[in-house]
């Protein structure tokens, strides 16, 4: 019987290459399945792979007609996780928006659609004070901008945000300095959990912004918030990234992240035996499906 192949699609930025799809390659091959490391945009034959898994692929948002695009093709002739609906749906944050509708817990939000009209008028008009504006379509905190509503600062990064295209504005949540909360699951189920902390004065907890990290025990109520928020998307989801603050007590979701998520396997001994074994198993049933 012919091994499954899966290809793990990273980007070609040599300023930091991703150790974890190596990782996860290796894992993969522990489990029999012939792995290989790509860059997404390569002239590949992906009809060679029985499964295309998007991995660290950071440079998609600069580029994302292109990405959305070859998504689709990819899964024309191969299997692409997480599916081609799951990355349109989840590449423009205003899915929050819709999760927030649906009941779940999120920060409120202005949307702004590029081009949008008065948009400092708008801004102004919701009352809020210090304020985080930042692309639609972006990752990393790349754009975003913590300051007060009323500044010229703001006035002038929110002109030239929508200027270029959709714009989210939300008020600051004093409790992001204390940190973020990333859930992790994998094949439906939870893997581990990783808290986040910004460094002293500033409120993104990337680690190119000077966070650091830690291994998390959730608490029933961020599983929860996680699990609702996931049954929502509009595909079965492989695997997944919850990032959550605690707003007044409530788990808050900030993010989920469904495309090319930073797994944190660095954290959780096992976790990437754990995603192979996931991806492992679509795969199987591809090739079982193609026989």
């Amino acid at each position: 019987m012919t091994k499954p192949r899966i290809a793990l699609c990273t980007w070609s930025d040599p300023s930091y290459l991703d150790p974890e799809p190596p990782q996860i390659a290796d894992a993969l091959r522990a489990l029999d399945v012939d792995a290989e490391v790509v860059v997404w945009h390569s002239d590949l034959d992906w009809a060679t792979f029985d499964l295309v898994v998007i991995r660290s692929t950071w440079d998609y948002f600069d580029r994302l007609e292109e990405f959305l695009q070859w998504a689709e093709h990819v899964d024309s002739v191969a299997r692409i996780v997480n599916s081609p609906k799951i990355i349109r749906w989840n590449s423009h944050k205003g899915y929050l928006a819709e999760l927030g509708e649906a009941g779940i817990p999120v920060l409120p939000g202005l949307a702004l659609a590029q081009g949008a009209t008065h948009p400092v008028d708008q801004m102004l008009a919701t009352g809020w004070g210090d304020v985080v504006i930042k692309p639609a379509v972006d990752g990393g905190a790349r754009g975003a901008l913590r300051t007060a509503a009323s500044s010229d600062e703001a006035a002038e990064h929110l002109t030239r945000l929508v200027e270029a295209g959709d714009t989210i504005v939300q008020p600051f949540a004093p409790s992001v300095e204390q940190g973020e909360t990333s859930l992790f699951f994998f094949g439906g189920g939870f893997s581990h959990a990783v808290r986040k902390v910004p460094k002293a004065g500033d409120y993104r907890v990337q680690a190119l912004h000077g966070g650091s990290e830690e291994v998390h025990v959730p608490t029933p109520a961020e599983l929860d918030v996680a699990t609702r928020a996931m049954a929502l998307a509009p595909d079965d989801l492989v695997y997944a990234r919850v990032d959550l603050i605690d707003v007044d007590g409530q788990p808050t979701l900030m993010e989920l992240e469904l495309i090319e998520p930073d797994l944190f396997l660095r954290m959780a001994p096992g976790s990437a035996e754990r995603f192979a074994a996931a991806v492992a198993a679509v795969a199987a049933e591809v090739s079982t499906d193609s026989m």
